[in-house]
């Protein structure tokens, strides 16, 4: 009688090819692979290493948040699925913020949409509007997600330099116009990642205008707005004229209130475009927790926040004005950012590339940051600091980028 137990043994059983889908292949070379890689090596050789390269908060989330989130935690009914559409309470909060900081007025039921944090939106956005071939215009250099999102749609991505000699803001007179004319999507963000350039008022109203005439949703990326220094205070794309007719905005409490763990943000705007977002993720995810929503509400809406928000940027700009000051020591010729908790700097001569100047310090003097060219082609030349350690921390990563500079490379 022949044996017909399976073979667990592997010997002689064909193994199964998993072959990921043209979409998954077709991502681009993740750039920071290498880095991570050297990050690790030098932190199991025991060197203290300084990072300065990912955007994530070093402070807790206030007291008055994490206080309110413990009590929502303990409510039996809000461990239940939330609505599809978000919870009332919260897109009502966001509501009331945008009256209160920007003078905008929002629907909360039509032109409100809860987020499982603003990257989630923005990666989706382009399935709800692009169809294979279609163009979305993304600057560059510019948060990876804009483009990530336009190839799994199937889309083609337009880039729009963002130079230093037009304030890192895109020239839409640049654009081919058989280019603007089939593009689907722009995507803006100011405050921006990873210049720290700031847009005025005007260059708003020309973008909404160039959308306007070309049918073309913005998609401005907001996420820090409430990080600003030397009395700014960036406005929203949705104050500008016309705005609210041509586009949407995405907001998050990662920054605003160091809770990125969270991942709790919304998008606002044109009400057909809220609704084909929440249409589209009723269909692929099943809301943010209710004790969350909650909790979010309690920090858009208790006074604290304008005294929490106010020492964070003011942390922030005295952790700014130490990088600014030590780089320009080093002759480096530094823009002081007015607003996000990033400094963009250009990489000193001698170097071949961002990436070549970041492993470099990497491996000298143990300080982590980001090349430029992680963010786009336009984007090489320049290296992004993190704002995200303390004053002395800080002042301690600058110290020794400069004796590493100083000593000249072997």
């Amino acid at each position: 009688m022949s044996n017909s137990r399976t073979n667990i043994s592997g010997k002689g059983v064909h193994k199964m090819h998993i072959q990921p889908a043209d979409r998954i292949n077709k991502l681009p070379r993740y750039l920071f692979a290498e880095i991570d890689k050297k990050i690790r090596a030098a932190v199991e050789k025991g060197v203290d290493v300084i990072k300065l390269g990912i955007g994530d908060p070093d402070q807790p989330t206030p007291d008055y948040i994490v206080k309110r989130a413990i009590e929502e935690v303990q409510k039996p009914a809000n461990h239940t699925y939330p609505p599809d559409e978000g919870l009332t309470e919260f897109k009502e909060a966001v509501a009331a913020y945008y009256k209160e900081r920007h003078n905008v007025e929002l629907d909360p039921e039509k032109e409100v949409c809860v987020l499982l944090g603003s990257k989630e939106g923005i990666a989706h956005i382009s399935a709800c509007f692009v169809n294979p071939g279609d163009l979305n215009l993304v600057p560059d250099p510019g948060y990876p997600v804009y483009s990530i999102g336009t190839m799994f749609a199937g889309g083609d991505v337009y880039r729009m330099p963002l130079l230093a000699e037009n304030n890192f803001l895109p020239d839409f007179s640049a654009v081919d116009k058989e280019v603007a004319k089939k593009a689907k999507l722009m995507f803006l963000n100011y405050p921006n990642n990873p210049t720290g350039a700031e847009a005025p008022p005007e260059f708003f109203a020309q973008a909404a205008q160039f959308a306007k005439e070309n049918n073309i949703i913005i998609c401005h990326d907001q996420a820090y707005s409430e990080i600003a220094y030397d009395g700014y205070k960036p406005m929203s794309f949705l104050e500008a004229p016309g705005a609210k007719e041509v586009g949407i905005e995405f907001g998050s409490l990662s920054k605003t209130f160091n809770m990125t763990g969270w991942r709790l943000a919304y998008a606002v705007g044109r009400a057909e475009v809220v609704e084909v977002l929440s249409r589209y993720k009723t269909n692929i995810d099943s809301g943010t927790f209710k004790a969350i929503q909650y909790t979010g509400v309690e920090a858009f809406t208790n006074p604290a926040k304008d005294e929490f928000q106010a020492e964070i940027s003011k942390m922030y700009q005295e952790r700014r004005d130490v990088v600014v000051n030590a780089l320009k020591e080093m002759g480096i010729d530094v823009r002081a950012p007015k607003a996000t908790f990033y400094v963009w700097a250009p990489v000193p001569k001698g170097f071949a590339d961002s990436t070549e100047f970041v492993s470099y310090i990497l491996e000298e003097t143990g300080v982590v940051v980001t090349p430029g060219r992680g963010f786009g082609e336009h984007g090489e030349g320049y290296f992004r600091i993190a704002l995200t350690v303390d004053a002395e921390r800080m002042a301690e990563a600058m110290r020794r980028i400069k004796d590493a500079l100083a000593a000249g490379r072997p």
